[in-house]
């Protein structure tokens, strides 16, 4: 395995972790705050959000910008 593919692997994994802790945290914050149904929605959309920014990012630079 040479360094690139090692890389592009330890990214995905990574970066899917860190998604998951943040949603962790997203989800103890509104558990904490009391924020209730409403609340959690937006605060779980929010987030959404900037993780489907960062998906689509990377879906318009592998397939669009760069064709293989």
């Amino acid at each position: 395995m040479d360094e690139a593919v090692f890389s592009t692997w330890a990214l995905r994994i990574c970066l899917t972790g860190l998604i998951l802790f943040l949603g962790f945290i997203v989800y103890k914050l509104g558990k904490e705050s009391k924020a209730g149904k409403f609340g959690m929605f937006m605060l779980f959309f929010v987030l959404g959000f900037g993780v489907l920014g960062f998906v689509f990012k990377e879906f318009l630079i592998n397939f669009l910008v760069i064709p293989k």
